[in-house]
């Protein structure tokens, strides 16, 4: 009877440690971290402020529980207690809380109350993990190779060699047969009999000089015509910036939609030039971009971390705040129209609706800002002729709809037929 209480008392014994020893790996295993998870959390919670590997607002957070507790003798709790509330721990007289807030201009962290502990794991899983290898692009060494075959240099040197054997052989060849000439006392007929040149013939027809002169007339107005038609057409003009910007990663990969950056295209005349704290609205957080990102710039001879440091040059920026030691950016304007010429960018596109690619072209795709279209006066009066104006929905045209559709029988306008002909349009 007391064997099997013994039995028993050792079973749960057993079992109680079971128990703990389970939730104590579980506990261990939360505490680990996922990287992945920490990555989003990080991206969402505190790229704002902080990078990995270089200060920005915040400090860089590289192995940063590995550095506090090497440095500072700081633990996971500390870490804990500052994410989910800095000020508090600032307010108590934390000596490395208050360090940090000084070193850092006094800017208030902001609290994350919302964050677990296994939260925090994950993104000091992700800050603990090795800075990743940088992307060097390939460069080839030495001649263009086949590979799979024959080198080019091996086909080119063979065909030069058989080149200067059949030289050689037509050589032998002129000597033999003119030996077997003079042997046979051949004559050899080296010149021709002497006939008119051809030159002489020809100004000897005064019709096939006339002729040629009325053509020759022909052709050079055709050509000086074409010349002087394009004094001004800029089409194709692709200037090289002080600061290289590439709509292709702006509005084609991040889909920033143009008017973000031209506000002004809304409301005034003109697009206007984006400011550059514009430009900082998110380069603040920005100041290198992908390794893919930056491997793809090497194709067009571009370092797109080094474009990034030339605005924090322009503006001032030293990756924690602004310094005020800021200079102007001399822009190279791509789109000029003559001073005779109005255009007015709010009545095409907020007004119009006009999309910016009607007139920019494939925006989304250029590297290097273009001008697309010629930007003539033809160009503009086709645009009129053929362009129906979006009057649905649009009270800006819904008198002169009504009226200009009666007159003309048709439900549909163009902007010609609403007066887009006219001089004064575009020249008073």
């Amino acid at each position: 009877m007391k064997q099997v209480i013994y039995c028993s008392l050792t079973s749960k014994i057993f079992s109680l440690c079971l128990v703990l020893l389970l939730s104590f790996s579980t506990s261990l295993i939360a505490q680990e971290g996922d990287p992945v998870n920490g990555k989003s959390l990080f991206n969402s919670n505190c790229a704002a402020c902080h990078k990995l590997d270089k200060p920005m607002t915040g400090p860089a957070l590289r192995n940063v529980e590995a550095r506090l507790a090497d440095e500072q003798g700081l633990d996971r709790t500390w870490i804990n207690a500052w994410i989910r509330n800095s000020s508090s721990l600032i307010k108590s007289g934390d000596a490395y809380a208050v360090k940090i807030y000084n070193e850092y201009n006094q800017t208030a962290m902001t609290a994350f109350p919302q964050l677990s502990d296994q939260d925090i794991s994950d993104m000091l899983a992700y800050t603990a993990a090795p800075a990743p290898e940088p992307v060097v692009a390939p460069v080839a060494e030495g001649g263009p190779v086949q590979e799979g075959g024959v080198s080019n240099d091996l086909i080119l040197g063979a065909l030069a060699l058989l080149f200067a054997l059949l030289a050689i052989a037509l050589v032998l060849v002129n000597r033999t047969l003119n030996r077997f000439a003079e042997a046979k006392d051949i004559k050899v007929v080296t010149e021709q009999e002497k006939r008119t040149p051809l030159w002489k013939a020809f100004v000897q027809n005064q019709f096939l000089v006339l002729v040629t002169a009325i053509i020759f007339l022909l052709a050079s107005g055709y050509f000086v015509y074409g010349y002087f038609m394009q004094v001004g057409v800029d089409q194709g003009y692709e200037p090289v910036q002080p600061i290289h910007y590439s709509h292709r990663i702006h509005a084609g990969d991040n889909g920033i939609d143009c008017k973000y950056c031209h506000s002004s295209a809304r409301v005034s005349k003109t697009s206007g030039i984006p400011s550059l704290n514009v430009c900082m609205n998110c380069h603040k957080s920005i100041s290198e971009v992908a390794p893919e990102t930056l491997a793809e710039g090497t194709d067009y001879g571009v370092d797109y971390n080094a474009e990034i440091q030339k605005l924090y040059d322009a503006v001032g920026w030293d990756g924690t705040g602004y310094t005020g030691d800021s200079k102007p950016v001399k822009w190279i304007r791509i789109h000029n129209l003559p001073d005779f010429a109005y255009f007015n960018h709010s009545q095409h596109v907020e007004v119009g609706g006009i999309e910016c690619q009607t007139c920019h072209g494939p925006v989304e795709e250029m590297e290097i800002m273009y001008q697309h279209s010629p930007l003539t006066m033809g160009w503009c009066i086709n645009c009129h002729r053929e362009t129906n104006v979006k009057v649905k929905d649009n009270d800006y045209y819904t008198k002169i709809h009504e009226e200009l559709s009666k007159k003309y029988g048709v439900e549909e306008l163009t902007v010609a037929q609403m007066g887009g002909l006219e001089c004064g349009k575009c020249h008073y």
